[in-house]
């Protein structure tokens, strides 16, 4: 019988250093029979929890994938890391999902491409008595969820609203065209982000026109297309807001090919250690950063103590805060929130 495990409550602030308090926690524990989200029961010391992301090349999700090892190597349990190479859709990531299912782990660590079309891949995982965790993007319907665990999208869209404000040098009664660089119309990260950003201009910024949105579907090549066809198409262009990182990295590098470095302002998301680099540089005014692994090792703790012990998570949903970097950050703490991977 299906069980409806999410309770709405948001921790904000502090969330990070719940994460770091419970690491490590239930590593010792003894071998216990717990339920799941299903009818069976699980053998504590022989749990598989499987983790399925959307491009694993992305630096985002390869940092993630270090944060994950660490948690799994740390709680005893073996780690199933499954993603496509480098296409971040539904189409490809379904039949992943559907294979890692086949070697039933106990639980699944799920960040969903689509909001609905992966809707069914947790119904399915639950029907066989898997937990399910969301991280970074969220099915529509949470009910089925153990748990969801995110960055403050929305906060880090308005961020780089901000950012990108303060490098034109807003001024009212001016006008500004600005472009939006996404990876997909549906995930819910970007949908948060580009709400967060499009809200903030709105209320504060209304000289700045968001003239045009394009995707990339997570490749860095096609998100540098899109903006090489946006410099052709608004030769007056102010500012790129990119989204995330492979985004951010296209962007980039579209604008060091046309050497416009420093005539549009340039805002990414995520702290890859190339666009961490090329802040000083001037490329980027600013990136806003998560914190990859602390999401994965959150979801693989929770998991494995709800497994356990039949513990569910008091907060269902976890929102870690973002950080902006920019010229003014400083070289430690450039260090400390650019991501690392294997």
């Amino acid at each position: 019988m299906k069980k409806n495990y999410f309770k709405k409550a948001v921790a904000l602030a502090g969330a990070a250093a719940f994460a770091i308090g419970l690491a490590g926690c239930a590593a010792e524990e003894e071998a216990v029979v717990a339920p799941t989200t299903g009818d069976t029961a699980v053998v504590a010391e022989d749990l598989t929890i499987a983790f399925v992301m959307g491009a694993e090349s992305d630096p985002f999700f390869q940092a993630m994938k270090l944060g994950a090892e660490e948690e799994a190597a740390a709680q005893g349990v073996t780690l199933i890391w499954q993603g496509d190479p480098s296409n971040y859709s539904p189409e490809t990531q379904i039949p992943i999902v559907d294979a890692v299912l086949a070697q039933q782990p106990d639980g699944l660590v799920l960040i969903p491409t689509d909001p609905t079309a992966l809707q069914a891949s947790v119904a399915k995982a639950v029907a066989a008595g898997i937990a399910v965790a969301n991280v970074d993007t969220r099915v529509g319907d949470l009910s089925d969820v153990l748990t969801f665990i995110t960055g403050d999208n929305e906060d880090g869209g308005a961020k780089a609203a901000e950012a990108i404000a303060n490098a034109i040098g807003y001024t009212d009664g001016e006008t500004y065209e600005v472009v939006i660089g996404l990876t997909s119309a549906t995930a819910t990260t970007n949908v948060a982000r580009k709400e967060g950003f499009e809200s903030t201009i709105a209320a504060n910024y209304p000289g700045i026109n968001i003239v045009d949105v394009a995707y990339s579907e997570s490749n860095p090549e096609k998100a540098a297309t899109n903006v090489n066809n946006w410099l052709t198409k608004y030769p007056d262009l102010d500012g790129i807001f990119a989204i995330d990182g492979t985004n951010a990295s296209g962007a980039a590098a579209a604008l060091e090919s046309k050497g416009l470095v420093g005539q549009v302002a340039l805002v990414g998301y995520d702290a890859y250690p190339d666009n961490v680099a090329k802040i000083e540089a001037g490329i980027f005014t600013a990136l806003i950063a998560q914190d990859p692994a602390a999401e994965a090792r959150l979801a693989i703790q929770t998991l494995v103590d709800y497994l356990r012990n039949g513990t569910a998570p008091a907060n269902a949903e976890v929102v870690i805060p973002n950080v902006t970097l920019d010229a003014n950050t400083s070289a430690a703490d450039l260090v400390k929130y650019t991501y690392v991977a294997n």
